[in-house]
């Protein structure tokens, strides 16, 4: 019997905007020390992924350990993937910027390593496929692509026809789809080795030829509690002197993806439809849908699951984040939005280089902060901040020298308009059907959008009990909730009885509000200042921008039919600090927007920015806001 080849592929990653001291973390606590192991005990050849930010990272913190990476790729102990270089997921992008993200990183690896450096195969990040993705990879010279078992399960192909190559096509462009074994990937590395190396002589009595595993590095020493684990307690040793002793006894062969490619017999055609990973797919559904979907895996039962039912069971796809998160979706369509005028701008006779315009565009697209499952993601106000300065910086390049212009358009896609202005220094978003909330504001000169305050949701965890805690106990702090998303001038009318601790609390009733009201608006422009007028359920609000970035907002309302002791509250949450002013004076409330979110290391509270809010007596009638432009212009 001949062994089973194993295709074992390592995923490193970090993204766009972490902390270096986290970084160099990761490479000193998991990259470093299982490359090093792997390649000291001769376990090779295998499969490495270094994403785009991460290659950026190491080249300019630690070059001896790109050394290392080139010495393995050159004498052929290790495998370079591809993938998009900022480690974008591909399917959310145009398909211009998806074939010059692959480009991208082939070019940088063959700089980096060499032009011999073979490179042909693609980590798909999150393993995020839709069907069209085959002609934009083929295009980009890609011959394979990793994904999970469960992309094929779906389209119900049987679990035992999985380990071998697959071949799918778009448009007759045709790419081969190595299938990781879901399995495999749970084992490894937080089962014993005797049961890995168990499944994969199961796996070759059964006559089967191949058995691909790839997950992330940080399973190897950057998740909590797995350093401990896979090096002190020697999870890492064991599992070698496990595998090498049936390397030895003909078990088992390393191959690299490609020569699994070459080795074994393809498994044939598969259509596989716009899916993920599992866990993925259950992230991006509503808590409420959480919960019915685990429901039914209960009703169902394990034994079920393990079967061929499981492909059937599924949560929402990927892009369903753009809906829950509308934060993520105003990041998502304004990267578009820009690429979009970036290749309008570059494609016109003698346009200037605007080639860091680019760049800036390109780490933007990093997947990480577009999401949210057991990592932070979108929850961690950094990534966002960095997104929102590349975004910042590629948008100053675009629009160097323009005049104060204004467009009506349906800027997130939701099938409603809302009023971009935008000119040399900032770029505001006011949406009408949200009471004239403005959702950006954007200030080239330090480079942050203020109104990127994150909203407090209610997340599926919330209702899980605390450790320890039996299950049906409701956690003892629950985590605050807004009932209405966030963003600048936020217009409410509250009681009297509300108090400041109430407000905060996210759990009080306002006696008005216009932040779910459709405005009547009109358009007022003038030189240097743009002015939007809008107005409905006993309110008017006078938006003004002018062209240097001031922001001006101006009421007048309707108190009849309410308390006499009633106020006037319009919330603006601020990503960033500014100075704020107002007419007449205010009674100001302020406090910290706290989010509860999961991460690798349990429930953690997150500073998102700072709710300010100045009351008037309803009986006022009228009031002003001024946002004042920052002094300091950095970061550039």
């Amino acid at each position: 019997m001949e062994p089973i080849r194993l295709a074992f592929g390592v995923h490193d990653h970090q993204p766009v905007g972490n902390f270096d001291h986290i970084v160099e973390q990761h490479v000193r606590e998991a990259y470093r020390p299982l490359l090093e192991a792997l390649a000291a005990r001769g376990f090779t050849p295998f499969t490495l992924h270094l994403s785009g930010p991460l290659l950026e990272w190491l080249e300019a913190h630690d070059r001896p350990f790109l050394d290392f990476v080139g010495r393995l790729a050159t004498d052929g102990k290790i495998e370079l993937l591809l993938s998009g270089y900022d480690e974008p997921i591909l399917a959310a992008l145009p398909r211009a910027d998806r074939v010059e993200q692959v480009l991208r990183m082939r070019e940088a690896l063959h700089r980096r390593f060499g032009a011999g450096v073979r490179v042909e195969g693609l980590w798909l990040t999150e393993r995020v496929w839709e069907p069209d993705l085959a002609t934009d990879l083929v295009e980009a010279g890609v011959r394979y692509c990793l994904v999970d078992d469960r992309h094929f399960l779906v389209s119900a192909i049987p679990k035992e026809r999985l380990h071998a190559p697959w071949w799918t096509e778009a448009g007759g462009r045709r790419i081969a789809l190595l299938p990781i074994d879901e399995q495999l990937r749970y084992q490894v590395p937080f089962k014993p080795p005797a049961q890995v190396l168990g499944y994969l002589q199961q796996l070759r009595s059964a006559g089967h030829r191949l058995a691909v595993l790839a997950d992330d590095g940080e399973k190897f020493g950057g998740w909590p509690g797995t350093r401990a684990w896979v090096y002190e307690r020697g999870w890492l040793a064991e599992f070698l002197d496990v595998m090498l002793g049936a390397m030895d006894r003909g078990e088992v062969r390393l191959v690299t993806c490609s020569g699994a490619l070459a080795e074994v017999a393809s498994g044939g055609l598969a259509y596989v439809p716009a899916v993920s990973y599992r866990e993925m797919e259950k992230w991006a559904l509503p808590p409420e849908a959480v919960h019915r979907l685990e429901a039914l895996e209960r009703d169902l039962g394990e034994a079920r699951l393990a079967g061929p039912d499981a492909g059937l069971v599924r949560g929402a796809h990927w892009r369903n984040f753009l809906v829950r998160y509308p934060e993520a979706n105003r990041m998502h369509k304004k990267m578009l939005a820009l690429s979009a005028l970036h290749r309008t701008r570059a494609g016109q006779p003698g346009a200037p280089d605007l080639s860091e315009a680019r760049r800036a565009i390109g780490r933007a697209q990093c997947n990480d902060v577009y999401w949210h499952g057991v990592f932070g993601g979108l929850y961690l106000p950094w990534l966002r901040s960095a997104v929102w300065q590349n975004l910042a910086r590629a948008e100053r390049l675009l629009r160097a020298g323009e005049p104060l212009a204004v467009e009506v358009t349906d800027v997130d896609c939701d099938g409603r308009d809302e009023i971009l202005l935008h000119s040399a220094a900032v770029s505001a978003v006011i949406a009408p059907a949200r009471g004239g909330a403005v959702e950006e504001y954007t200030l080239f000169g330090p480079l942050t959008n203020y109104a990127s305050a994150l909203t407090r949701r209610h997340e599926a965890y919330h209702d899980e009990p605390p450790h320890g805690q039996p299950h049906g106990e409701a956690p003892r702090e629950p985590a605050p909730v807004d009932a209405e998303d966030r963003a600048l001038f936020v217009d409410r009318v509250l009681a009297a009885d509300v108090s400041r601790e109430t407000y905060a609390s996210g759990r009080y009733a306002p006696l008005r509000t216009w932040a779910r009201t459709p405005l009547r608006y009109r358009v007022e422009t003038g030189p240097d200042a743009a002015q939007v007028v809008l107005e409905g359920d006993g309110l008017e609000k006078r938006v003004r921008l002018a062209a240097d970035g001031a922001l001006t907002v101006s009421y007048r309302w309707d108190g009849a039919g309410l308390p006499s002791d009633a106020r006037f509250a319009p919330e603006i949450s601020l990503a960033a600090p500014l100075q704020l002013e107002t007419d007449p004076a205010a009674e100001w409330w302020r406090f910290t927007i706290e989010t509860v979110a999961k991460s690798e290391r349990g429930l953690e509270r997150t500073p998102q920015g700072e709710s300010w809010t100045p009351l008037w007596p309803l009986a006022s009638g009228a009031a002003r806001v001024e946002l004042r432009l920052p002094s300091r212009t950095s970061p550039q």
